[in-house]
């Protein structure tokens, strides 16, 4: 190739990602701005709660959410604190985003310690923006002696919003510098690490550029947790993807000549595991678009953007940056010519690598064994995992205003108070509906939206709808929408408990006696969605992990050539991910003392760890075939542990540590799957790859390859030791 060429390219490739760097950086301060964290829109259109949503929307002219502002001294309210109140509550109203019109007036408790008042927000106005500005007035009027927090479901969105806020600094921060320091005791180059986590910061800003600009079209939804993930997962891979080329490229410049000749040899070497990796990434994830929940179906494709642009640059950006660099990328200590070298598991060959090589070929049916009995042990724990749902109250770790203020209404006022479920009815059966609802188990009260009536209802009792003001006082009509009433009830339980939820399951089964297909009764409200998000996530669970190791296993009898080593390779990873939810539920259960785990959290752990764990195996394997070609299969397996096992070590602990940064954010999800993620994919690298796959493979042979053409190839490792003729002679003689 001439020269300029050989400059252009490289030059043209950096300049190019140069402004997708320049572009996507400053796209960082619009991602949270197009991401929603309300847990309505994540939910399927069929879903009843989401029907019930867009109906309740024909009853109100504003798209609202409540949030309840709750004060309390212990001994009793005096008649100067509820005057306090109402001064503070009449401030509230002029607050950007407050409804004054719909919020209630102040409500004591029966014990005089308390009072609550209702207000209602419209979310066209961010809520934790004016749930803020509310705290703000509250700080600014504070009472002596009486404790005052807001809460309800405006409350809780408000503090999840808060505890996402880190997500664009702290968490690429802490995920980088963790980075950083791996590469730098790794390589011990100053320069290397640096040319690294550039190539991953720009993937990761090129891939937030076309993010953010298909949220801002509608096309993606894009929230504060799948955020995280973006982050992470394309640091991670990016430097992953980006260890396994530069292991090449060392290789190469110590065998070639020129660093031209070097680059496309390690290109050579590379490109195909490194995409075999990415798209087994890339398939796990948009098989997710099978989903039903909206969250999980909206993280398939915007990680799979972010995995594009991760091998994009691996494959073109660092390339790039390492010819420009050469041998230089390595000071102090730079490859040379002479450091090729011929048999890496040579007796003579000092490490750990070539002795672990040695190790397996001396026991490999023990090493294999104990590794699978121990794996088996460690998977005893997912008999303990709780992963059927928390309360929303339990998403924030750490401080809470919204929990702690849940906590004091439900010690003063039914627990559900201010987070109403939404019953949908035809007028017809107003009657009928009422008397189911109150004579459930869980209910404490129930009203029916009346427009005309003072506080916009009107109770419901036994005796049917009672007018507000004393007897005789003549029933205002309840507002109908295409022949529709709309009940709210308050349940004993707070609207975001797994108690609450149980109540709503049977408020649907005794109303189902009387909803029809054409007049149908349906239940929604916050408790409702979160009920049918926790439904729709088991769904998802129980559909999607199938379909992802069937998707995978294809993917690598396509890579291998093979039917059996890539059935040996699923199992072994499915075993590591056993593992280590087995593990992570006694963490969990033992030592965080959780309440338990989103449904999804199997889930996406699942995702990471199958995808991200196989793309290890993947990097040995490609380098045991390549090496069986050449020396025969066990060789091959004891070659390719020892030539690939410091990169892919390397490779784990990075991605270990970014997931493991997940872990700043304080949201009980992200924790959760930082953890799994993290301990799953240390497992997997010192482990599974380490130790079982190679002994396993070296055990059986050469019939890893069945049906390819390598399982029938007679290598001189693979054959019996000749017999030589004279030993022959001399048995006839003996015989």
């Amino acid at each position: 190739m001439p020269l300029w060429l050989r400059v252009l390219i490289p030059a043209a490739l950096i300049l190019v990602w140069f402004g997708l760097f320049g572009a996507g950086g400053a796209s960082f301060g619009q991602i949270s701005a197009v991401s929603t964290n309300d847990q309505s829109q994540q939910l399927p259109a069929s879903a009843e709660a989401t029907q019930v949503q867009e109906l309740q929307a024909e009853f109100r002219d504003d798209d609202v959410i409540p949030a309840i502002v709750v004060f309390e001294r212990d001994g009793g309210l005096t008649d100067g604190d509820l005057t306090a109140i109402d001064e503070i509550v009449a401030e509230f109203g002029d607050v950007d985003g407050v409804l004054p019109d719909e919020s209630s007036p102040a409500i004591p408790s029966e014990d005089g310690d308390a009072v609550q008042v209702v207000m209602v927000l419209d979310t066209d106005i961010k809520t934790a923006d004016t749930v803020e500005a509310l705290r703000g007035v509250l700080d600014d009027n504070s009472i002596d002696g009486v404790t005052a927090a807001i809460t309800g479901p405006g409350g809780l969105a408000a503090d999840l919003t808060n505890a996402f806020a880190g997500i664009d600094g702290l968490l690429l921060l802490v995920a980088l510098g963790a980075v950083f320091i791996i590469l730098v005791v790794v390589y011990r180059s100053p320069l290397l690490p640096v040319l690294v986590l550039f190539s991953s910061l720009s993937a990761l800003c090129a891939a937030i550029l076309v993010v953010v600009q298909l949220a801002r079209a509608d096309i993606l939804l894009l929230s504060g947790q799948t955020q995280g993930i973006l982050f992470i997962l394309v640091i991670g891979a990016a430097t992953d993807y980006s260890l396994l080329y530069i292991a090449r490229f060392r290789e190469a410049l110590a065998s070639q000549p020129t660093k031209w000749t070097a680059t496309w040899t390690a290109l050579k070497g590379a490109w195909e595991p490194i995409l075999a990796s990415g798209g087994t990434v890339i398939a796990a994830l948009l098989l997710l678009l099978f989903s039903d929940l909206n969250s999980n179906k909206s993280l398939g494709p915007v990680a799979s953007i972010g995995i594009v642009f991760a091998l994009l640059s691996s494959l073109t950006l660092l390339p790039a940056l390492l010819y420009w660099a050469g041998r230089v990328a390595f000071w102090p200590i730079k490859p040379k010519l002479e450091e090729a070298e011929a048999n890496p598991i040579a007796d003579d060959k000092k490490g750990l690598w070539p002795g672990l090589a040695r190790l397996i070929a001396r026991r490999p049916r023990v090493i294999w064994i104990s590794s699978v009995v121990l794996l088996g042990v460690l998977s005893l724990g997912v008999l303990q995992l709780k992963a059927d749902g928390v309360a929303q109250s339990e998403f924030v770790l750490g401080e809470s205003q919204a929990r702690d203020g849940q906590a004091v209404l439900a010690d003063h006022f039914p627990a559900g108070s201010g987070s109403p479920t939404v019953i949908i009815a035809p007028e017809d059966e107003l009657d009928a509906v009422s008397e189911v609802v109150l004579g459930t188990d869980g209910v404490d009260s129930l009203t029916v939206l009346a427009e005309d009536s003072p506080s916009g209802s009107l109770p419901v009792t036994d005796e049917g709808v009672q007018p507000l003001g004393p007897p005789g006082t003549p029933v205002p009509d309840v507002t109908v929408v295409d022949g529709n009433v709309l009940l709210s009830a308050t349940l004993t339980d707070a609207g975001d408990s797994i108690d609450a939820e149980n109540v709503v399951v049977d408020l649907r089964e005794q109303l189902a006696d009387i909803s029809t297909e054409s007049a149908p009764v349906l239940v929604g409200g916050t408790t409702a969605i979160a009920l049918d998000s926790n439904t729709t996530a088991i769904h998802d669970r129980n559909l999607l992990i199938p379909l992802i190791l069937a998707a995978i296993t294809l993917i690598l009898m396509l890579l291998l050539r093979s039917i059996v080593a890539p059935l040996l390779l699923i199992a072994s990873v499915v075993l590591s991910f056993a593992a280590a939810l087995g593990v992570s539920a006694w963490v969990f259960n033992g030592i965080f003392d959780f309440p338990g785990a989103d449904p999804s959290v199997p889930l996406f752990g699942f995702v990471f760890l199958v995808a991200l764990g196989v793309d290890y195996n993947i990097f040995l394997m490609t380098r045991v075939r390549e090496e069986s070609g050449k020396h025969g299969t066990k060789q091959g397996i004891l070659r390719g542990l020892a030539v690939t096992g410091g990169v892919i070590t390397s490779a784990g602990l990075v991605l270990a540590a970014t997931f493991a940064a997940l872990s700043v954010i304080p949201i009980l999800f992200l924790l959760q799957i930082a953890f799994i993620v993290a301990f799953g994919v240390l497992l997997d690298t010192f482990l599974v790859r380490t130790l079982l796959v190679p002994a396993l493979s070296y055990d059986i042979g050469r019939a890893i390859w069945w049906p390819s053409t390598l399982s029938r190839g007679i290598h001189s490792s693979d054959r019996p030791a000749p017999v030589r003729s004279d030993d022959l002679v001399g048995a006839s003689r003996e015989g």
